[in-house]
């Protein structure tokens, strides 16, 4: 997989790919050679037919449409790449069709879950009061998981009011911070985090209780006990904070752009999403604004 190995190495020095998105594309590029290997065919002499096999095998296997969607992204970037370089003298998969991943409306739960879920650690311990800074900030910030675990001090700006935020492809964002995250940010990083740091200090804003950076396992746990201990029952991650945060804003009469430029999307058609408000929401809406919506006495 000489093809693929120099492919990931150009994202990621000349894209700037996280390590995440080329862990992806290793996985998915993977499971394109291992395909053209049973049929005999190589990178470079696999052709459209091929390609198309390939995908129609994914949704054989019961891969949804975003997923195959997102196979389909690391093939098209990869014989770019080649036809790029001279390697091939044609791309294969310009005559391929793309799938349409289906919009599932993203899990929101009520702002009154979401302030129980917050509120529910144990502050009492440097574990509890990292935990409640952490979810806090989530929700207070709209981060990514990724963005929230590779925060450094540096990052901070608490007198400000705001933090810096390494988003996809090393793109870097303000992002205002609440008054409620504030605080316990400020607790936790005067009481709470000395007590996590061992020996040597990694500079990251949450560290588990080895003294090392927070891993995304650890945030989906505690995010898990948290939300039994609240009562939800809903499956509950750190992007269900992100969609709260994104769609609770929007209930609250924040504009799309602004939403946008909050989450870091560059596209403002993936912020669309969240433009689904609540029946009540909408109803109270449609009664305030619409000239016939009111009785006439």
């Amino acid at each position: 997989m000489q093809e693929v190995a120099e492919f990931l190495q150009a994202l990621e020095t000349e894209r700037g790919a996280s390590r995440h998105t080329l862990a992806a594309y290793r996985r998915d590029l993977g499971d394109l050679v291992e395909h053209l290997r049973r049929r005999r065919r190589g990178l470079r002499t696999a052709g459209v037919e091929d390609l198309a096999h390939h995908l129609a095998a994914l949704r054989a296997r019961g891969l949804g449409s975003r997923s195959v969607a997102r196979h389909l992204s690391a093939i098209r970037g990869l014989y770019r790449y080649l036809a790029g370089t001279g390697a091939l003298a044609a791309d294969p998969t310009e005559r391929l069709e793309s799938p349409r991943p289906s919009r599932r409306l993203p899990r929101v739960l009520p702002v009154a879950d979401v302030i129980a879920l917050v509120e529910g650690p144990d502050a009492g311990r440097p574990e509890g009061l990292r935990d409640r800074a952490l979810l806090e900030l989530l929700y207070a910030s709209g981060l990514r998981a990724s963005e929230a675990l590779g925060l450094r001090l540096e990052d901070l700006n608490l007198t400000a009011g705001y933090l810096t935020a390494s988003g996809k492809g090393g793109r870097q964002r303000l992002v205002p911070v609440g008054a409620h995250a504030l605080g316990w940010l400020r607790r936790y990083l005067a009481t709470g985090r000395p007590a996590l740091v061992k020996r040597g200090d990694p500079g990251l804003v949450f560290l588990n209780r080895f003294g090392r950076r927070l891993s995304r396992q650890g945030l989906f746990g505690l995010l898990k006990k948290h939300a039994r201990r609240a009562g939800i029952r809903a499956r509950v991650s750190p992007h269900t904070l992100r969609h709260c945060f994104a769609s609770h804003l929007l209930e609250g009469g924040a504009d799309l752009r602004s939403v946008q430029a909050l989450l870091g999307h560059a596209d403002i058609g993936t912020t669309q999403i969240y433009t689904h408000l609540s029946s009540r929401a909408v109803r109270e809406m449609y009664g305030r604004y619409h000239p016939r919506a009111r009785r006439v006495s």
